[in-house]
């Protein structure tokens, strides 16, 4: 069984961690969800952003959700893909090295990467978006420009995908983020 590893915290967006989650367990994956400072059977909170007609998302309490894995445990070679919630958990998680040094270990290899919405900030304070395109929220492109890679605003329900990379805009690309993350994988799904 492959196992994947995905980066959360604290105020992540609960669709950004619950839908891609549940959907890589639903096909079979084995999926590890950690955060820093946290171990297995943790709670963290996530937060409900929505797209209401206002100048940015709106923020509402979302669920809690367990983590199933140690941080302290992850060794980042028995995993075969690697995904990062967006949110609010990014901006302090990117202030992490170890959890820096696990997401250089993905691109390093050429593995899998799934990065959705302010996820991308964690790739920037990675030093691994150089010279790459992506996409993300808008409000993270100037920090995407800024480390060196070509920042796309492509639509909120879309996925762009380079190399080993798949970014979305935010939770309405769902369905073409983890479908690509798939591809990526070499998963094939009949019907």
């Amino acid at each position: 069984m492959k196992k994947i590893l995905f980066l959360t915290g604290d105020f992540t967006e609960d669709y950004e961690t619950m839908v891609p989650f549940q959907m890589l367990e639903m096909v079979g994956y084995e999926v590890h969800t950690v955060c820093p400072d946290k171990k297995k059977g943790d709670i963290i909170k996530t937060a409900i952003h929505d797209f209401e007609g206002d100048q940015t998302y709106t923020e509402k309490p979302g669920h809690n959700f367990v983590l199933n894995y140690t941080f302290d445990d992850v060794n980042v070679t028995d995993y075969d893909g690697l995904v990062i919630a967006g949110g609010r958990a990014p901006e302090y998680l990117r202030l992490n090295a170890t959890l820096l040094g696990m997401v250089q270990y993905f691109f390093k290899e050429n593995l899998p990467v799934a990065a959705i919405c302010h996820g991308i900030q964690i790739l920037t304070a990675a030093n691994v978006v150089k010279g790459r395109t992506l996409t993300a929220y808008p409000a993270v492109g100037p920090e995407v420009r800024l480390a060196g890679g070509e920042f796309r605003d492509i639509a909120a329900d879309k996925a762009y995908v380079d190399g080993n990379l798949v970014t979305s805009p935010a939770w309405p690309g769902h369905p073409a983020f983890i479908k690509a993350f798939l591809d990526l994988l070499g998963a094939k799904i009949t019907l």
